[in-house]
């Protein structure tokens, strides 16, 4: 009697189990309780795992997105061998041009002569003569000036040929054919100048020179616009009245 109490009396463990003589225990749990458990169990670790993105999907996903088909690869190389052989025909285009530009200037350079420079002047023999006057407003006549042998005529007479020179001489048109400038006499008038101016044409082209470029008027027009463009300088005593100006042709 005593002996199937102490089988029946045998402690249980806390979750169920029966604890057997030798320390191992016995699961004494009922068939629904042990599936209650293990749905428990199942659904704390379902609660704890957060997998994540998957990386291998995600790989997979961005291939696909980056991968074109065959047809759309050969297009894109197309356009691509399209789009350099134009870049490499326009930078020839352009190097072409350069070069064409380069020679050309070389080559014109090297033979292009200045017919302007090119004149034999021992063949200007014919003359051509003007004469005129001008008047100078901002000096005093003096009796100095009534002689040119005085000391005060023959300075304002240098000055004023040196002007008329260097005027004529610097002119593209008239430049060549320029010989000299002469101060003939000063009258009375604030000061006013008598004057020459002289040039030498060749034989051959004198009459089209007389009817052009050593025409009166152009050879008037050449002085009255050297004189306008220096009015701003109005004060000083070699300043020219424009308006003054005179000139006629000299038989």
């Amino acid at each position: 009697m005593q002996s199937s109490m102490d089988h029946e009396m045998k402690p249980i463990g806390g979750n169920g189990t029966e604890v057997t003589g030798n320390g191992d225990s016995v699961d004494c749990r009922t068939p629904a309780a042990a599936e209650k458990d293990g749905l428990l169990a199942g659904q704390t670790t379902s609660a704890n795992w957060d997998p994540g993105p998957s990386t291998s999907a995600t790989e997979c996903q961005s291939t696909l997105e980056n991968t074109f088909t065959l047809p759309e690869i050969c297009s894109k190389c197309r356009i691509s061998r399209e789009r350099l052989k134009l870049s490499l025909v326009i930078v020839a285009i352009i190097a072409f041009i350069i070069l064409v530009i380069g020679i050309s200037l070389v080559v014109c350079s090297a033979i292009h002569e200045d017919e302007d420079e090119d004149f034999d002047s021992s063949l200007f023999k014919v003359p051509r003569s003007f004469n005129g006057s001008f008047r100078l407003p901002n000096r005093v006549f003096t009796e100095g000036l009534f002689t040119l042998s005085s000391n005060e005529s023959q300075a304002l007479t240098a000055d004023l040929q040196h002007k008329l020179a260097d005027l004529y001489r610097s002119s593209p048109a008239l430049g060549r054919y320029f010989s000299q400038a002469e101060i003939h006499a000063f009258r009375n008038g604030s000061v006013i100048a008598d004057y020459q101016l002289m040039f030498l044409m060749p034989e051959e082209q004198q009459d089209e020179l007389r009817n052009v470029t050593l025409s009166r008027v152009m050879v008037y027009n050449v002085l009255r616009q050297f004189l306008y463009d220096l009015e701003a300088d109005d004060s000083g005593p070699m300043y020219i009245d424009p308006v003054s100006l005179c000139m006629f042709l000299r038989d």
